[in-house]
């Protein structure tokens, strides 16, 4: 496996998680939210990070890696900068 793969598919998931954790606050801070739906919404979450990081660690471009993985980035900090 090349060594960009290694990177893009570690960055991605260190950023899918923080993504997933956030998600799962969200719905928590809904009213009359239930755990159930907490969940359910970081099954979802990690779910589609699984599937992305398997993508970017097997056959995406390094194109499309790389741009999943910097519209990750953005999406973090722009999620943990506002208030």
């Amino acid at each position: 496996m090349e060594t960009w793969r290694i990177i893009a598919t570690s960055l991605f998931a260190l950023g899918g998680l923080v993504l997933v954790l956030v998600a799962m606050a969200q719905v928590r801070d809904r009213k009359r939210s239930q755990r159930v739906e907490v969940v359910r919404a970081g099954l979802i979450g990690l779910v589609a990070v699984v599937v992305v990081t398997a993508c970017i660690a097997l056959w995406l471009p390094s194109v499309v890696a790389w741009g999943l993985v910097a519209a990750t980035a953005m999406a973090v900090l722009f999620i943990t900068m506002v208030d």
